[in-house]
């Protein structure tokens, strides 16, 4: 007889004996199904540590069952548990072409793996996400509008994981993670959303020139208004009391015109008499 030695995940830090073994306890590791040429799948699961093994009548298919969340134990994942399914095609609700990315981490439930090694095989990953995936992202995706797909990603992903935890559960597997990675649209749309933010800039610009001249429009009637008011109470006080507040105006403005002749450069020669002062002695 043989013996079969599952292993355990070793740590590749620096650590003393006691520390690395309290990390292994940490991850999870390796699984094995024996399967016996008479009697088929095994129902019981061997753990890590050493196990008989028959040879010839008898061999060991190891699953490996570990999910690491930590950075530095990501080179002992094997390939198999993280699947990438990268740019699906998913109609929305608006009736737009998406391409996807996602990202799934999964493991197979443990106390069933015989019967998953049974109905699927060894390579459960390939055989049965990527088509699991596929179709619930286009029924997810189809409930959401293209702008909706951007603005709540966080929900789209959280239906997309909550599904699919749901439908993996029939194949003995466990999701671990999904996440959207990746996500684009067709450039045909692309440009007609740049066309549709850039007609939205104009039509505001378009009510902002419109609001500015009904604005500039109220400014003179409201100057108009002042204006005639002023004149009229000016003729009001020119019939109740006289000519004399005409007579300061003409001389304040006299005052202002001599003072402007005065300082300019380009006048050599003030008139005499009292033409300047708008004939006051009349």
């Amino acid at each position: 007889m043989l013996m079969l030695d599952i292993e355990v995940g070793v740590s590749f830090s620096r650590q003393r004996p006691r520390q690395q073994q309290k990390e292994r306890k940490k991850m999870c590791t390796q699984t094995a199904v024996i399967y016996d040429r008479y009697q088929g799948v095994q129902n019981t699961v061997k753990g890590e540590g050493t196990h008989l093994l028959v040879p010839i009548l008898q061999r060991a298919i190891i699953f490996d069952v570990r999910f690491v969340k930590k950075k530095k134990y990501f080179l002992l994942l094997k390939k198999k548990t993280i699947i990438f399914l990268k740019d699906q095609s998913a109609g929305t609700q608006d009736l737009q072409q998406s391409r996807i990315s996602l990202r799934v981490l999964s493991h197979p439930d443990v106390l069933k793996l015989p019967q998953m090694y049974s109905d699927i095989g060894e390579n459960y990953n390939e055989k049965v996400l990527p088509s699991v995936a596929q179709e619930i992202l286009k029924s997810v995706v189809a409930q959401f509008n293209a702008d909706q797909l951007l603005t709540q990603r966080e929900e789209v992903s959280m239906l997309i994981r909550e599904n699919m935890i749901e439908r993996a559960k029939d194949y003995n597997i466990v999701i671990d993670d999904v996440a959207i990675t990746q996500l684009s649209y067709s450039r045909d749309f692309m440009k007609a959303v740049e066309l549709k933010q850039v007609a939205h800039q104009h039509a505001e610009r378009s009510k902002f020139i419109v609001a500015k001249t009904e604005q500039e429009k109220l400014a003179a009637i409201i100057c108009a208004e002042g204006e005639a008011e002023a004149a009229k109470l000016i003729s009001d006080s020119i019939e109740t009391s006289g000519r004399g507040l005409v007579d300061i105006r003409k001389i304040e403005a006299a005052k202002e015109i001599a003072q402007t002749l005065a300082n300019a450069s380009n006048i050599t020669y003030l008139p005499e008499g009292g033409s300047i002062l708008y004939r006051l002695q009349e």
